[in-house]
């Protein structure tokens, strides 16, 4: 395995595994409390997952793979109300889903290309590394939200309360 390939694999487990946790939250909540806000200066688990997907696509989708950045980031922050859950779990799998598969795509010359995106000169392996830490970003404060207006632990890291656990935690 070369080294553009185990970044490739451990960046589409890492952004698949996050994507996951952001959809197993939007099942834990309904289409009102999706869209609701602490006040205006806040963000709803809604306007995160559009924020997400937008980022998603302009690096990855557009900026990497080619197709037309026709982001509308604003818009991801402005909005008040919106998709359903289910339809935002959808869009976040079918945009995601979509990222990866350029992402499985990337040649070591794709990685090492210089490119502009949202304004900033980056290398694609510069572009995945932001979008994955981007992303993990917003999926802890959906996960703090979602905790937040459930009032319960999700579970996500139960097994490290097993004693045979062990020391071995990515």
């Amino acid at each position: 395995m070369t080294l553009e390939t185990t970044f490739i694999d451990f960046s589409v487990r890492k952004l698949t595994l996050l994507a996951s946790r952001v959809t197993d939250c939007l099942g834990r909540l309904n289409d009102e409390q999706v869209w609701s806000r602490g006040g205006d200066e806040q963000n709803a688990v809604g306007n995160l997952v559009l924020h997400l997907c937008g980022n998603v696509r302009q690096w990855i989708i557009s900026g990497i793979g080619g197709q037309a950045d026709v982001r509308k980031r604003p818009a991801e922050f402005s909005a008040q109300g919106g998709p359903g859950v289910s339809e935002l779990k959808d869009l976040l799998n079918r945009t995601v889903a979509e990222a990866v598969g350029v992402m499985q795509r990337i040649t070591r010359e794709r990685l090492a290309d210089r490119l502009t995106i949202q304004g900033y000169e980056v290398s694609g392996l510069e572009a995945v590394y932001t979008v994955v830490e981007h992303f993990a970003q917003h999926t802890g404060q959906v996960i703090f939200a979602t905790k937040l207006i459930t009032g319960r632990d999700l579970g996500y890291y139960a097994h490290l309360s097993n004693s045979s656990h062990g020391q071995k935690t990515p």
